[in-house]
């Protein structure tokens, strides 16, 4: 087993090959490269030496287009493929409205008594940012502009299922097999273990979260769960957690957990997020 640190997380690469040690070692530094580069790209808290990536964006926004790496252009298209799949339920452009409850949540954790919920005058406002119109991207030139100087991209909803797929993509290309990526709970399954079987993956309960609601046997797939019991804050005995309903612009109130068991974790973690904001007969 090995561990990172990428996506203010842990993530955790384990093999059953039977592969030596300079292998797995190798194979793991392979997928640990794929996972700080789609960090460093996806963060916007930071920015990095020789790196334009969504710090550098969402600063620049209203401003000239930046070129910016083949992989950022990438990712944002299948970012925007996935607002018109999921009927903007998974908007990448909804950082004006995430940051209000991030910045919330957080001063709620340094000091709970002044802890409150954002004014319906303060979303509104934000919510007027959120067009997935305002982020244009050129393809052919490699460029990105935000058109609005109000709007924000936040991936926190695709970004570490899409790395953690672009990693096991490098280990499937890379010849490995039997290989499990745990990218922050992000689940991705490379194969099966040597005698054909898959792994036993819990999905943890969220009225009891030391305990499992169900335990899955996987094999050569994906495992995303979006739950309401891991991110949240409180004010006058309501927990509001960090899953932010578009329509609604507050959390979204349809589940305490749900899980998407698909191969790819990009589209796992796009649609956990998009299901977790729809009434169950429209999720299905």
């Amino acid at each position: 087993m090995a561990y990172f640190t990428y996506f203010d997380t842990v993530s955790y690469v384990y093999s059953y090959a039977g592969d030596d040690s300079s292998t797995f070692e190798e194979n793991c530094a392979g997928a640990a490269a794929v996972l700080e580069k789609y960090h460093r790209l996806f963060d916007i808290y930071h920015e990095y030496s020789g790196v334009t990536n969504l710090k550098t964006l969402n600063d620049n926004a209203g401003g000239a287009a930046l070129e910016v790496d083949p992989e950022l252009i990438d990712f944002l298209v299948y970012a925007r493929g996935m607002y018109d799949t999921t009927d903007g339920k998974m908007n990448v452009m909804m950082g004006s409205v995430l940051s209000i409850w991030h910045d919330l949540r957080t001063a709620a954790g340094d000091d709970p008594a002044s802890a409150r919920i954002p004014t319906d005058e303060e979303l509104q406002t934000a919510g007027e940012h959120t067009d997935i119109s305002a982020l244009e991207i050129d393809e052919e030139n490699c460029t990105v502009r935000i058109s609005d100087p109000d709007a924000s991209i936040d991936v926190g909803a695709l970004g570490k299922g899409y790395a953690t797929e672009m990693a096991a993509r490098w280990l499937e290309a890379d010849g490995a097999f039997g290989y499990v990526l745990n990218v922050g709970g992000n689940i991705r399954i490379v194969g099966t273990k040597p005698d054909g079987s898959g792994w036993v993956t819990g999905v943890k309960d969220p009225a009891n979260t030391e305990q499992f609601a169900v335990k899955l046997m996987l094999t050569d797939t994906s495992c995303v769960t979006s739950g309401s019991y891991e991110r949240y804050y409180t004010v006058d005995g309501v927990r509001y957690h960090h899953i932010i309903d578009e329509a609604t612009l507050f959390p979204a109130d349809y589940y305490s957990s749900l899980t998407v068991v698909i191969k790819d974790s990009a589209l796992a973690d796009a649609l956990s997020t998009a299901l977790f904001c729809m009434p169950y007969e429209d999720g299905a």
